[in-house]
């Protein structure tokens, strides 16, 4: 993997271990699939940013659209019900949280003005959800039972090192533990955020730097697997910190901007990771069509709540 227009070489002498991967399904040139959620039958939901639609994707591949919203769509998260809250702008460009039933329908659950850049969502008890901000670099506490959204964590370490800078800070957040992990894309960190009992936050701490994640999901054992975008890679970072390369280009995931565990028989010991083609930074190639690609990691996923 050579490096193209000057970025920084941060995993130039990374150990590479690839998994076995599958390409499972395929979009157009210039398709923006930002995140996914899978459900317990395997069925993926993914976002397809720019157009506003949740594409509902059949472990065997087949696509069909599963709602669309005016505006764009970013991070997505199940509810105990196995509706689908997400995260993302509305036709004004203005902050919204949405809820997309399993048939479909799209209700508005909160519009929030004080919000710039909604991106990962991710559950942290019962109907709250956490979500980064990803330009205010802010994390909000989202209610959607109560339809209400507060800061949770407003932080310089979550935040843009310039507001010129169009690449997010606070991206992907999961939880491991009694951590909060949370990707700064633009500082290159991956940042761990103690959680006490009461589900409140202390200080962020740094936990990997010269690093480019996006967003990402835990194995049982604490590896994390993160989609690392514009260097057209997937990655495991080890609970002693240290980064493998697990798929590159040419395994289908240039551009790759989400992970999540399989969840259905046959699937759990698998991610599948969703991609842009390289819009952001197109390869010498030129952008390539959007993926959803199978990989084998060979243990089970963390699970969500």
């Amino acid at each position: 993997m050579g490096n193209f227009a000057g970025l920084p070489p941060i995993y130039a002498d990374k150990p590479i271990e690839l998994a076995p991967a599958k390409v499972i399904a395929s979009f157009p040139v210039n398709t923006f699939l930002e995140n996914l959620a899978i459900a317990p039958d395997g069925t993926i939901f993914v976002t397809n940013h720019e157009v506003g639609e949740i594409v509902r994707i059949t472990p065997d591949g087949n696509q069909q659209i599963h709602a669309s919203v005016e505006g764009k769509v970013s991070g997505l998260a199940f509810t105990a019900n196995g509706d689908l809250v997400v995260t993302g702008w509305n036709a004004d460009s203005i902050a919204v949280v949405s809820l997309v039933k399993s048939d479909g329908t799209v209700e508005t659950l909160l519009i929030m003005p004080e919000a710039i850049f909604l991106n990962g969502i991710t559950p942290l008890s019962g109907s709250q959800y956490l979500t980064a901000d990803s330009y205010r670099g802010a994390i909000w506490l989202i209610d959607i039972a109560q339809r209400r959204g507060a800061i949770w964590l407003e932080h310089p370490m979550l935040a843009r090192s310039n507001s010129e800078n169009v690449i997010p800070a606070a991206n992907g957040l999961k939880r491991f533990g009694d951590f909060l992990y949370v990707s700064n894309t633009e500082k290159m960190l991956l940042l761990r955020i103690p959680v006490d009992t009461a589900n409140k936050p202390s200080e962020p701490e740094i936990f990997v730097e010269r690093i480019n994640i996006d967003d990402f999901a835990f194995d049982v054992e604490g590896n994390l697997y993160g989609a690392t975008h514009i260097y057209n890679s997937v990655v495991r970072i080890a609970s002693d910190r240290s980064t493998t390369i697990i798929a590159q280009a040419e395994q289908g995931v240039i551009g790759s901007t989400a992970v999540a565990f399989g969840q259905s028989e046959g699937n759990r010991t698998a991610i599948y990771v969703v991609t842009n083609g390289g819009m952001f930074l197109p390869p010498p190639t030129g952008v390539v069509p959007a993926n959803v690609v199978r990989l084998e990691v060979g243990k089970a996923g963390y699970p969500l709540d």
